[in-house]
C-alpha cells in the first residue's frame, strides 16, 4: 500500500463485481485517489480528477510495464502515449473514419441485424444477451477486422477470456489461464487472415494494419487486434443490452422513444454513462505529484474508474437514473485526451442508430419478463449477463 494515500480493506472484488457503485461513493467520498486492498490499486473515482488525469498523461502515463493489459495481450497502442502511440492509432485510422463506417460497414451490421431478428422475431421471447447482443457485436467485429472463418460463439469466447484476463486483480489462476489460452487462438486466425489482406488492400482493420508504413512486425498487429476484439465486442453488445434494459425499465421514455425515432442517440449516450461498459483502466503515476488532496509517488497505479465518474453526482443530476431527457453533457464512456476510444463512432452507429432500433421496431410489444431476473455484473467491464424479454409474436 502507497504510503500517505488513504486506503479501504473491507471493498472485496465480488462487492465490485456485483455492485461496485455503493463501493465507488464511499471512494469518492473519501479521497481524490484511495488504495483497496482487494484490487491492489489507488482507485479514482471523481470526474474532475479523471480528468486532470487525462490533461497530464505524461505525469499519469498509460505505458505501463506492470499492466495487466500486457501480460494478457502484448504491447499495444493502450499500453503507449505520445509518438509510439500515435503510430499505432494512426495505423487503425482509417477503418474508423465515420465515412468509411457508414457507407462500408453501416449496411453490413444493418443485415447482420436484420438476419439476427429474422432468426428469433417467431419466438415471443428470448434472452438478448445469447439471442440478439453477443451475435450482433460478435458477427460486426468479424467483419470490421476481417477475420475468416470465426465463428461468433468463438470470438464472444475470446473476448470474454481476454477481457476476464485483463480485469483479473484478484490473480486467480483459472483466469489466467483461460486468457492465455484466447490470446493463443488470436494468434492463430491472424496469422491465417493477413495475408489476403497484405494481397487486396481494403477497409477491415487488419488490412489497415498491413499496409500501414508505420507498424513493424507481427507483434504490434496481434496486441492491437487483441485489444480490439476486447473493447470492440464488449462495448456494443454491454451498450445494447444496457439500452434495453433502460428503456423496457422506463416505459414512460420508451413510449417517448417509439414516437420520437430521434431520441435514439439520446438512449445511446445516457445508456453508456448510466453503466458504462469499460468502467476501469490503469494509469502509472511517473513522479511524486498531487491529485486533488490526495499525494501520490512516482510508480503508482492508478485505477481510473469511469464507471464511478459517470455517476459523480457533482457532474450529474441524480447520477444513477436512468434518463434520455437530461441535458446532453459530457461523460468518460469513451475516455478523454489522447485515449479517446477510436471506435466511438463504429459504437454509436452500430447501436444507436441501427441495432437498437431496429430490435425495437421488429419485437412489438417488447417487455422484460417478469418471470425471470436482468442479471448485470463486473466493474472494470461491466454489463448485462442476461436480458429476458418477451414479445408479441
Amino acid at each position: 500500500m502507497p504510503k500517505d494515500v488513504p486506503h479501504v480493506s473491507d471493498i472485496s472484488i465480488a462487492m465490485l463485481t456485483d455492485d461496485p457503485y455503493p463501493c465507488f461513493d464511499r471512494v469518492r467520498d473519501r479521497a481524490s485517489a484511495v488504495w483497496v486492498d482487494s484490487a491492489r490499486l489507488n482507485l479514482v473515482t471523481r470526474f474532475d480528477d479523471i480528468m486532470e488525469i487525462e490533461r497530464n498523461h505524461h505525469i499519469f502515463a498509460s505505458t505501463n510495464p506492470q499492466s495487466l493489459m500486457n501480460t494478457v495481450m502484448g504491447h499495444s497502442l493502450m499500453r503507449k502515449d505520445d509518438e509510439a502511440h500515435q503510430i499505432e492509432r494512426k495505423a487503425i485510422e482509417p477503418s474508423f473514419r465515420p465515412g468509411v463506417v457508414k457507407q462500408h460497414f453501416a449496411p453490413i451490421f444493418s443485415v447482420i441485424v436484420d438476419e439476427l431478428l429474422d432468426g428469433i422475431a417467431a419466438k415471443g421471447q428470448a434472452d438478448l444477451f445469447d439471442a440478439f447482443a453477443a451475435p450482433m457485436a460478435s458477427h460486426a467485429l468479424i467483419e470490421l477486422l476481417g477475420l475468416d472463418g470465426v465463428g461468433w460463439q468463438d470470438l464472444a469466447r475470446w473476448s470474454q477470456a481476454l477481457m476476464d484476463g485483463v480485469g483479473n486483480y484478484g490473480a486467480d489462476p483459472d483466469i489466467a489461464n483461460r486468457a492465455k489460452d484466447a490470446s493463443d487462438a488470436v494468434d492463430r486466425v491472424i496469422d491465417k487472415a493477413l495475408p489476403r489482406h497484405l494481397k487486396s488492400k481494403n477497409p477491415t482493420i487488419l488490412s489497415s494494419m498491413a499496409h500501414a508504413p508505420t507498424l513493424h512486425g507481427i507483434n504490434q498487429i496481434r496486441a492491437n487486434v487483441k485489444v480490439i476484439i476486447g473493447g470492440g465486442l464488449n462495448e456494443p453488445r454491454d451498450a445494447i443490452l444496457t439500452s434495453l434494459h433502460g428503456l423496457l425499465s422506463h416505459p414512460d421514455q420508451l413510449a417517448a422513444v417509439r414516437a420520437d425515432p430521434s431520441l435514439h442517440s439520446a438512449v445511446f449516450e445516457e445508456a453508456v454513462r448510466w453503466v458504462s461498459p469499460i468502467g476501469m483502466y490503469p494509469r502509472r503515476v511517473t513522479c511524486d505529484t498531487t491529485l486533488g488532496e490526495t499525494p501520490l509517488k512516482e510508480g503508482d497505479q492508478l485505477g481510473i474508474c469511469v464507471g464511478a465518474a459517470n455517476r459523480d453526482p457533482s457532474r450529474f443530476t441524480r447520477p444513477n437514473d436512468f434518463d434520455i431527457h437530461r441535458p446532453r453533457q459530457q461523460h468518460l464512456a469513451f475516455g478523454a485526451g489522447p485515449h479517446f476510444c477510436a471506435g466511438t463512432w463504429v459504437a454509436r452507429q452500430m447501436v444507436g442508430e441501427i441495432a437498437v432500433p431496429r430490435l425495437l421496431r421488429r419485437l412489438k410489444g417488447l417487455r422484460l419478463d417478469s418471470q425471470k431476473t436482468v442479471q448485470v455484473r463486473g466493474w472494470v467491464f461491466r454489463g448485462p449477463t442476461s436480458l429476458p424479454v418477451l414479445w408479441d409474436a
